[in-house]
């Protein structure tokens, strides 16, 4: 079978350097739960258009190839099925009301050995949570077990196993991909009430069947209730662990899918609602600025930059000329970075202006930058070495030499992208800072940063599975990104209130004794916590008149939840130290409740407005 599809081979290389182009790692778990050899239907998640595909076959465990379904109405010329074919596509009859001719070309693949990719979400999406799995691989699977039962096929069983992709930050370039592989499922428990003849015996064995993939896709992804919650985990995440890099991509998706259970705890705490109040108001700012925390907690920000404190000058001159002193360091190396820095701008250039036309689809931003970042690198690498061959007089060493070359300027590119990144921010930070007053902006002007943009309701979603949109605050469409000047303080503001609140929740977490205990995913309560079945009402008469409705429950141990984290690399105890370091003297002004006039700037129509802390706000409202 892989003989018969060379183009599958090529495009799976394609799909291997777009991945490679886009993404430091695509960190592959639970390998071992995919056989080798005989007929397997992978269940992925669809939550990144085109580059799903993309990662699931370049990376997929020991080399197999993976057969995706297509309209069979495209297979009638033979030269485009032949195309098809090779490519690793097989025809889908959607236009049958008979399964058995629907799936005619999937049981082929499968009675071949082979391995069919479905994404069972029917759509990519970009959701807080798992939002649908449809029936069609589960209906698939016990099709093929019933047709080659009929037909007395003796070879090994097809298995479903499902895959679920969860990247690091899927629109942003140089994050990571997650690719954990769940237990194969089995059709032995199913298979019996699917093949009887009581009626729709059939149906419900596909839904059981439904239902257990969709609950491995759930264990293996982060979910949370809303946008909310999922804003305030991943702050908190990022305040936890400074540097980006620091969390094992084996415990990412433990620790996030933790923190989301943390967070869905209502009143968990007395300062719950100020706490993720703070953390949704620094994660806005941090998205409306472009900036991020691991960033600027790598960024030296002494006392002396105090804006509410007179300075004597040559304390400012050297803090200065220390800013001065690490910008020229970066720019002494700039010659080395400055030829891939030149090569790839037009493809960041382009990758950005081709991600602003779906900005608010955010499933799409990273396909539309790997597309055109592609198909531009690949005019620029072979452009590059035909240059670097000939300046090396067209020698064998010479075309050696250019090969490698074109893997250290990709290498460089980044490298020198971050550290002009940081160098920016440097500048943004102090200009910020150093800035008069009377040109931050207002609290009536500032509202619109603080409150997190919300991706679009996709409109190929179930509405019945939908219980988002009643609880969330309307989509910003646009919203134009703020001057440095007029927003700097701001951010540092709510950077030292957001750590702050983090810490105090914390404490009085700990604080709480060993009886307390928080909401829990199912499956994370029967790995560190405990799980019980909770009535909660009646179910309707076409389901079992009287019968009463039982929902399971997951708790953890609030100490037990902190220990977690802290044995993997949460910094909980030096949060406030942090702040109270370097940043506490910038951040001293709303603890000493000064007030700041945001007086009229040249072009402004704002009222004044007197700076009031978000704290002292939440207070006052109460």
């Amino acid at each position: 079978m892989p003989d018969a599809q060379p183009l599958h081979r090529v495009i799976r290389q394609l799909a291997g350097w777009a991945v490679w182009s886009f993404f430091t790692e695509v960190h592959v778990v639970g390998g071992e739960n995919v056989p080798e050899e005989g007929p397997i239907i992978v269940t992925a998640t669809h939550h990144n258009m085109i580059l799903d595909p993309c990662v699931l076959s370049s990376s997929f465990p020991h080399g197999r190839i993976l057969n995706y379904w297509s309209k069979a109405t495209l297979f009638k010329n033979k030269y485009l099925a032949w195309i098809l074919y090779s490519s690793g596509n097989i025809p889908v009859d959607r236009n049958s009301k008979d399964r058995q001719v629907l799936f005619r070309g999937t049981f082929d693949a499968l009675a071949r050995g082979g391995a069919v990719a479905l994404f069972p979400e029917g759509t990519s999406y970009t959701e807080p949570r798992i939002m649908q799995v449809k029936d069609g691989a589960a209906w698939a699977a016990l099709e093929y077990t019933k047709w080659a039962a009929e037909r007395g096929n003796n070879g090994p069983e097809v298995k479903i196993v499902p895959a679920a992709l969860v990247y690091t930050n899927k629109s942003k370039y140089r994050s990571d991909v997650i690719m954990e592989f769940g237990a194969p499922i089995s059709m032995e428990e199913y298979k019996e009430q699917f093949f009887s003849d009581v009626e729709g015996a059939a149906r419900s064995a596909v839904k059981r069947l439904t239902r257990t993939i969709e609950r491995q896709l759930v264990e293996t992804t982060i979910n949370a209730p809303d946008w909310e919650t999922l804003y305030a985990a991943r702050m908190a995440r990022d305040l936890l662990w400074e540097d980006e890099r620091s969390i094992s991509l084996n415990e990412f998706v433990t620790i996030s899918q933790t923190l989301v259970d943390l967070f869905s705890t209502k009143d968990m705490t007395p300062n719950f609602a100020s706490v993720r109040q703070h953390l949704l108001e620094y994660y806005s700012l941090l998205q409306s600025t472009q900036l991020t925390n691991s960033v600027l907690s790598s960024l030296p920000l002494p006392a002396t930059l105090s804006p509410t404190k007179a300075t004597p000058l040559p304390s400012r001159l050297l803090t200065l000329s220390i800013l001065i002193r690490d910008t020229v360091a970066a720019l002494v190396r700039l010659p080395l970075f400055l030829v891939p820095l030149l090569l790839h701008f037009p493809v960041y250039v382009v990758g950005r202006l081709a991600a602003s036309l779906t900005e608010h689809e955010e499933e799409t931003q990273a396909q539309n930058k790997v597309v055109i970042g592609l198909l531009l690198l690949m005019l620029i690498y072979p452009i590059t070495f035909w240059v670097l061959w000939a300046v090396l007089s067209y020698s064998i060493y010479g075309a050696l030499g250019s090969s490698d070359d074109r893997v250290g300027i990709c290498v460089l590119s980044h490298e020198a992208g971050e550290r002009l990144k940081r160098v920016i921010a440097a500048w943004r930070v102090l200009v910020g800072v150093w800035a008069p007053t009377r040109w931050d902006l207002s609290i009536s002007a500032l509202s619109q940063y603080t409150t997190p943009q919300i991706p679009a309701e996709s409109p190929w979603i179930a509405k019945s599975r939908s219980a988002t949109t009643a609880a969330e605050p309307p989509v910003v469409l646009k919203r134009k990104r703020p001057a440095s000047r007029r927003i700097m303080r701001h951010v540092l503001r709510a950077r030292g209130e957001a750590v702050r609140a983090l810490a105090s929740f914390f404490a009085e977490l700990e604080a709480a004794g060993e009886d307390k205990k928080v909401v829990a995913s199912v499956h994370l309560a029967k790995r560190f916590g405990w799980v019980e079945e909770v009535k909660v009402g009646v179910k309707a008469e076409a389901e079992g008149e009287g019968a009463e409705e039982v929902e399971t429950r997951g708790s953890r141990r609030a100490q037990e939840v902190i220990s977690f984290l802290r044995l993997r690399g949460a910094k909980i105890a030096t949060l406030g130290r942090a702040i109270e370091g370097d940043w506490g003297e910038v951040l001293g002004s709303e603890e000493e409740a000064t007030p700041v006039g945001s007086e009229r700037g040249e072009g402004d129509n704002e009222e004044d407005v007197v700076w009031v802390p978000s704290g002292a706000r939440c207070k006052e409202e109460k």
